[in-house]
């Protein structure tokens, strides 16, 4: 793909440039209809401001815990607070208005991206799903709202914590399709697979989403409150600055007035299509799951999270929005996933979590997989396995092939004629396996 030709440190100059405005919170809400398209009027967060040129939004919009000049050893505190001053009361601004929606409707969220996903390497050490998503709902939200009262103290049931609330969803922050312009390899794959008409709103980048219900048992004629928490910690041993690692939280808060009846959600489900103006749809993974009952609640792995990928191969496997990482979405590598090999009979290629197992049926002179896996500037040890007892003559070939930067696979031959059998590939930070 031509945006292979660009250099790590050209990629890099373009994420330094971009850098002063790679902040990240709620741009919008949306209700959703139950074909996946949004309907009615958009809604804001609390005290929104709009991105206006020439005017810096982050001292309005950016919440980061823990606050900015914290000491790395301290994290997140009991006495930091889940909204920014300008938040904790729930307010609009002017032009600005809450998002309506009745008891059972499903609802997006979004977000611009901003590099996070396209352009992975700027910040080493983050979660490969690049962070995980809570939205949390209450009806007695608090001006002074604990953080840590909150977040991972509220379960989706309401039982957990103070009780004031619960988890809605669990999401990656990654939604698949979701693109900012630039010159890097996910970008130019992603503008490719989901191309959409540039709109006064998202210009020609493609925003992030996530998508839930409001609880059915919402009561009609009040506020009820959202609390969106993204989780993006640099793992320990990542960088040479943070050897053990640093907790880097984003929050937004914001209220839907709940209305007295849906036009959607609570009607019979219709079908989703997968061909719609991506400028007014939400994730067709996450709406036929949310038409499904299904509530879209999983329990994140954020080391072994998914890993941005230019397309999503089309099997049923890789399918699912429930577990985070979803239909054209990153692959997921909790669980193991098998792609047959449209090149070569009887080969099945697995892949699994980190370090990356790849397993090829015994003999086979190839395996291809078109799943591409990032992973951080370190040694990524691949390990291939046959399925049998074979011969030396029938070691699987197993070959890692660089589509960014210029890093280039080590072959080490380990073991027996039984296996396994180890390729190590230095330096850059995304691989794909053929």
């Amino acid at each position: 793909m031509h945006s292979s030709h660009f250099s790590k440190a050209a990629l890099a100059a373009v994420a330094f440039a971009i850098s002063g405005s790679a902040h990240t919170w709620i741009e919008d809400m949306r209700v959703i209809s139950s074909s996946g398209t949004f309907t009615g009027q958009p809604g804001y967060p609390r005290a929104f401001a709009k991105r206006l040129p020439g005017v810096d939004p982050d001292a309005a919009m950016v919440h980061i815990l823990p606050p900015n000049n914290t000491p790395v050893n301290v994290g997140i505190t009991p006495n930091d607070v889940m909204c920014m001053p300008s938040q904790q009361k729930p307010t609009q601004s002017s032009d600005s208005p809450r998002l309506k929606a009745a008891p059972g409707d499903m609802i997006a969220l979004r977000y611009q991206e901003n590099g996070h996903v396209t352009l992975p390497d700027t910040n080493p050490g983050k979660p490969l799903n690049r962070g995980t998503v809570y939205v949390y709902g209450t009806t007695q939200p608090s001006d002074n709202e604990k953080f840590n009262d909150v977040h991972k103290s509220w379960t989706a049931d309401g039982t957990g914590g103070n009780k004031k609330g619960k988890l809605l969803a669990t999401q990656n922050f990654d939604d698949g399709q979701c693109y900012q312009i630039n010159p890097g390899p996910i970008s130019a794959a992603r503008q490719k697979q989901f191309p959409h008409e540039a709109d006064p709103l998202m210009g020609k980048d493609l925003w992030c989403q996530n998508d839930l219900v409001i609880p059915k048992d919402a009561p009609s004629g009040k506020p009820y409150t959202l609390y969106w928490v993204w989780d993006w910690p640099t793992k320990a041993g990542a960088d040479p600055n943070l050897p053990k690692g640093k907790a880097q939280t984003y929050t937004t808060c914001m209220d839907v007035d709940i209305t007295a009846e849906g036009s959607n959600a609570n009607k019979a489900a219709g079908q989703v299509s997968q061909q719609q103006n991506l400028n007014e749809a939400a994730i067709p993974g996450y709406v036929s799951k949310l038409n499904a009952g299904q509530a879209m609640l999983a329990t994140p792995d954020q080391t072994a999270g998914a890993a941005p990928r230019a397309a999503a191969p089309s099997t049923s496997a890789l399918s699912s929005p429930s577990q985070p990482a979803a239909a054209s979405q990153p692959a997921v590598t909790q669980n193991p996933q098998s792609v047959p090999n449209p090149q070569a009979a009887g080969v099945t290629v697995t892949v699994t979590a980190t370090p990356p197992t790849v397993t090829v049926t015994a003999g086979a002179s190839q395996a291809m997989s078109t799943l591409i896996s990032t992973v951080p500037k370190s040694t990524v040890d691949t390990t291939a396995s046959a399925n049998s007892n074979p011969t030396p003559q029938g070691i699987p070939t197993i070959s890692l092939k660089s589509f960014a930067g210029t890093a280039s696979a080590i072959p080490q031959a380990t073991g027996g004629a039984t296996g396994p059998y180890r390729m190590t590939k230095r330096g850059s930070a995304k691989f794909r396996n053929i």
